[in-house]
């Protein structure tokens, strides 16, 4: 059986040709979500989502917004984050979904026009949990908050620029200029 998730819209296809939906996340949907994306909290969460059925499957298309509160990934302070972001998805049967994954192998190509699809069994769709998903992977693992810069001065920690591959190339081309 499967568990219940935080934030639960099921959409019953039988009944919707086309339609648009608009989702809001109640106080203790957010704070489970928060929980379950290990941020400090979620202020508000809300969706719209334009559903039509295809041949290929269930398309639906929207917009997402939420105001979050996350630790800097350098200081560990709380800073707030806002994020608005257009999405596309695509539910299809369990069953096709199987198959079209057994007919492509070990790799995907996937372009920029291709959709995130969503395996789907029976004659709903949970449109909540889509949303979900979707804002799990809007949410930067290794945001920097504000006072980040102050903290890697204070802890004596490099910044990306001055430790990744390119500082080593800054640091020989220094080397050769002093030679010159």
């Amino acid at each position: 059986m499967q568990e219940p998730t935080e934030f639960s819209r099921p959409v019953d296809l039988r009944a919707i040709p086309r339609q648009i939906v608009e989702l809001s996340a109640d106080e203790a949907e957010r704070a489970a979500l928060a929980r379950r994306f290990d941020i400090v909290s979620i202020g508000s969460l809300t969706a719209t989502a334009s559903i039509e059925e295809r041949a290929s499957g269930v398309d639906v298309s929207g917009r997402i917004e939420a105001a979050l509160v996350q630790s800097c990934a350098i200081s560990g302070e709380d800073f707030p984050v806002h994020i608005a972001s257009d999405y596309r998805l695509r539910f299809v049967p369990e069953a096709e979904y199987e198959a079209a994954l057994a007919d492509a192998g070990e790799e995907i190509e996937l372009s920029s026009d291709d959709l995130d699809t969503i395996a789907y069994s029976g004659s709903s769709i949970d449109l909540g949990e889509a949303i979900a998903q979707t804002l799990a992977l809007e949410i930067d693992p290794y945001a920097e908050g504000p006072n980040a810069e102050a903290a890697r001065a204070e802890y004596g920690l490099s910044t990306p620029e001055a430790s990744g591959p390119f500082a080593a190339l800054q640091a020989l081309k220094k080397g050769q200029d002093t030679k010159s």
